[in-house]
């Protein structure tokens, strides 16, 4: 439980009053020096304590997290566009512009496109390990485990939840219950709603994707609020596809606004459980991939902009790292770091990012 407000303000002022009312007596009285001592040094360890209560009850608070990929937002366009969540998670800890698509002309070079990213984020590696190089033909190597599987073999007792627009996050890519996957389950899910066209009905540039992803911001948000799963992530597209469509400009803006205001249903749902339980939640918001610099309608290369992403995080134990250029894949650690699992060196070996949370 957290320590109501007042007992603080009362401990706080109780200790002020010793030290105060020692002082006075001092001019008033002469009271000799030991006694002096004695009071200031008792004032002193109920302050320590205070502070060791206050240290204590924040490293006992329950670690959990979140990452959001909304897809195929550039940096220059999230700075340049009204986002006033990603600004509000970003004033608690850091905002950085970051980088994918791997080393370029070497093996783990990658492709800047939506599923090569998801893949990178969700296993710490590049495409020359996970083995995801487009967004179909999928056949993803499980072998190098993604970050519900560790935290699952880890930490059975933890609960994961996915809230995506697109199944093929959970049932390929994470391939859940398949034994070469791990086998393990999700707790709680959310997705597949774009495949249903009786709630969703086709609309002209698939103007239903962006119906999607607000209800699954909105059923997303409640499942927090009320379940708290200790790690759950959370996929938006319709961005990328407004971006196909249309390229830079005022429609694809837009989209970018209507996603900060979707996240801020997810955004609200931590920040009221951080206020009524001991919790300690870690949100981490990015996108898979920039967009071409000519037309803005593009990505799958390497140019700079296409390469160039961008990390929103809350998180106060960020390191400088963070602001060096981190990677797509130092997310995945990163993850763990906060949450407190160790990864086995086996899978530690052969991970490509690196945590930027001490």
């Amino acid at each position: 439980m957290k320590l109501p407000l007042n007992t603080v303000k009362s401990i706080i002022d109780h200790c002020r009053d010793c030290l105060s009312w020692e002082s006075r007596l001092i001019s008033l009285r002469g009271i000799e020096a030991m006694r002096i001592a004695r009071a200031v040094a008792s004032a002193a360890i109920l302050w320590m304590s205070f502070a060791g209560l206050c240290s204590a009850t924040t490293a006992s608070a329950t670690p959990k997290a979140i990452f959001v990929i909304l897809d195929g937002i550039p940096a220059d366009v999230i700075e340049r566009v009204s986002t006033p969540t990603i600004d509000a998670i970003a004033s608690q800890g850091g905002y950085t512009r970051a980088v994918t698509g791997g080393p370029v002309g070497q093996p783990g070079e990658t492709p800047t496109v939506s599923a090569p990213g998801y893949m990178s984020l969700v296993t710490g590696t590049w495409a020359n390990k996970h083995n995801v190089y487009d967004n179909y033909d999928l056949s993803p190597n499980y072998d190098y485990w993604n970050l519900f599987r560790l935290v699952k073999h880890e930490r059975p007792a933890l609960r994961i939840g996915i809230f995506s627009t697109w199944i093929d996050n959970r049932t390929v890519l994470l391939g859940e219950g398949k034994p070469e996957a791990g086998g393990f389950l999700f707790d709680h899910v959310i997705d597949g709603l774009e495949l249903d066209t009786a709630r969703f009905p086709t609309q002209p540039m698939d103007r239903q994707i962006a119906l999607v992803d607000g209800a699954i911001a909105d059923e997303g948000a409640t499942v927090i609020a009320h379940e708290a799963p200790d790690l759950s992530w959370f996929y938006l597209q319709y961005t990328d596809d407004i971006g196909h469509e249309y390229g830079d400009g005022p429609e694809f803006d837009q989209a970018v606004m209507d996603m900060d205001a979707h996240l801020g249903k997810v955004w609200a749902a931590v920040s009221a459980r951080q206020q009524a339980y001991d919790e300690d939640w870690l949100v981490i918001v990015t996108t898979d991939h920039g967009r071409d610099g000519e037309t803005g309608r593009e990505h799958e290369g390497h140019t700079e902009r296409e390469r160039t992403i961008w990390i929103a995080c809350n998180s106060q134990r960020l390191s400088p790292k963070f602001k060096d250029m981190p990677e797509m894949v130092d997310i995945y650690p990163s993850i763990a770091q906060h949450m407190g699992i160790t990864i086995p060196e086996a899978i530690a070996s052969q991970l490509d990012g690196r945590s930027f949370i001490d």
